[in-house]
């Protein structure tokens, strides 16, 4: 009895072996080598439980399962590590539906004798994976975009704060005399990206022409090709005092620290911010663990930071626009220049010459490395410098290769961190780079290279 229960399970295993080969033969060429290997597994699995399941159980088979298990599991981590092939083709003969034969037509019609209905025709299959094109105009459509009932929505609340704040400002300072609020950034440019852009509120001061002069920083002791003096002249014929700003000059210099201490506290404790969101509507806060002067709006259909700038706005079109900014060291009373009326000016134009799409690129890129934990060092300006230069360098510029254009303003990010250096495109003289530390250099190229490997991985 016992050698005919041996006899007849190697029979059975005859068998299925069999039917393994013929299945394993014909899935290669239907499936590729990768489909037959997991085709392959999964037989192998059926035919042991089979096994067991038929064949009586005994204590070494009871031990044997967990080893049996093992296997299998190292066999499908074996088979995921590998690289995976692209599913061949096909052969003619399989690719071609299969006809089949139409009735008679002198053979009776009955129930008893009534064929098969045809199936259908099947529609052709939905592709399994998007490309990276699809994957970023997905990114674009679901974390960069913006309502436009929030748009409009978020300017109303930007211009309404412009107006308290400069009435607040003339009755508070009747004696400085500051120019009209005007809400600019890139939510009137075309460039938000995302509900984490700020607001720009210029607060300009109006100076006397002819009694002030803008001095290059290169030409400062800070020796800082970013900044700007601005210095009080004639005052062999306008003394001292003659201008209300003379209260703020620091060696000759205005100075822009001052003006910021003395418009913080204004921000921070004299403006009744709570009786001007319930006017409008929401929750005003000044922000104090920020050394800019921003902002805090909450709505309840979107949050908003306004960031106050103080200004010195350019008399003619060539002379620069410059911001009171917390600088350190020897630049603490010199201002800042102002890049981004230039930066979204020119992206405009480029953009409106061959209807191409730099500005959406500067949304996109400004969208990923924001919500990325290492990329957020790399802010807005770091960026227009990168989509600029790309700009003009690269001719096609249509939706079909906005892609391509990511990758590359990736590649060039990673050329300009090897080499710590960042030009302006308006003042090859300052490097944009040139306040980061070596760490963080290292941590950003180590991001921009791991998310140029798989880019994916950066939406």
């Amino acid at each position: 009895m016992a050698e005919f229960s041996q006899k007849r399970g190697k029979q059975r295993d005859e068998v299925l072996g069999g039917t393994v080969d013929f299945l394993l033969a014909n899935a290669r060429l239907v499936l590729g080598v990768g489909g037959a290997a997991v085709l392959g597994i999964a037989t192998l699995a059926v035919k042991r439980l089979i096994d067991r399941a038929t064949s009586p159980r005994d204590e070494d088979d009871a031990k044997g399962d967990n080893t049996c298990l093992e296997e299998s599991w190292k066999e499908l981590s074996l088979l995921k590590a590998t690289p995976r092939q692209q599913p061949r083709t096909p052969p003619a003969a399989l690719s071609q539906p299969v006809s089949l034969a139409a009735p008679s037509p002198a053979a009776p019609a009955g129930p008893a004798d009534a064929g098969p209905q045809m199936s259908p025709p099947l529609s052709s299959p939905a592709p399994l994976c998007l490309t990276f094109q699809e994957k970023l105009l997905a990114f674009e459509r679901d974390h960069v975009t913006i309502p436009a009932a929030h748009v409009a929505l978020a300017k109303q609340l930007a211009g309404d704060i412009a107006l308290e704040l400069q009435a607040y400002l003339r009755n508070k300072f009747p004696e400085l005399p500051f120019g009209a609020l005007v809400p600019s950034g890139p939510l009137y440019d075309g460039l938000q990206a995302g509900a984490a852009d700020r607001v720009r509120l210029l607060v300009p001061l109006a100076l006397e022409g002819g009694l002030w002069s803008l001095v290059p920083g290169l030409d400062t002791v800070a020796r800082d090709p970013r900044c700007w003096a601005v210095r009080r002249t004639q005052l062999e014929f306008w003394p001292r005092g003659s201008s209300p700003w003379d209260r703020f000059l620091v060696g000759g210099y205005l100075s822009a620290r001052l003006l910021l201490e003395l418009l913080r506290k204004a921000l921070a404790s004299s403006i009744n911010w709570p009786a001007i969101g319930g006017l409008l509507g929401c929750l005003i806060r000044p922000s104090v663990a920020s050394e800019e002067l921003l902002l805090e709006v909450q709505h309840e259909r979107l949050e908003l930071t306004v960031a106050v700038l103080l200004a010195v706005p350019s008399a003619a079109v060539e002379e620069p626009l410059l911001l009171a900014w917390p600088l350190e060291g020897l630049a603490g009373n010199l201002w800042l220049q102002d890049w981004y009326p230039a930066e979204a000016a020119r992206l405009r134009a480029l953009d409106e010459r061959d209807t191409g799409s730099r500005r959406r690129l500067l949304r996109l890129l400004c969208g990923v490395c924001r919500g990325h934990p290492a990329l957020g060092r790399l802010d807005r300006s770091h960026l227009s410098q990168v989509v600029l230069h790309l700009g003009e360098a690269e001719a096609d510029w249509a939706e079909a290769a906005l892609g391509e254009r990511f990758l590359q303003a990736l590649e060039a990010l990673i050329d300009s961190l090897e080499r710590a250096s960042l030009p302006c495109h308006f003042n090859p003289d300052v490097n944009l780079f040139g306040g980061l530390r070596a760490e963080e250099i290292d941590d950003l190229g180590f991001a921009l290279y791991s998310g140029l490997q798989a880019p994916e991985w950066l939406l």
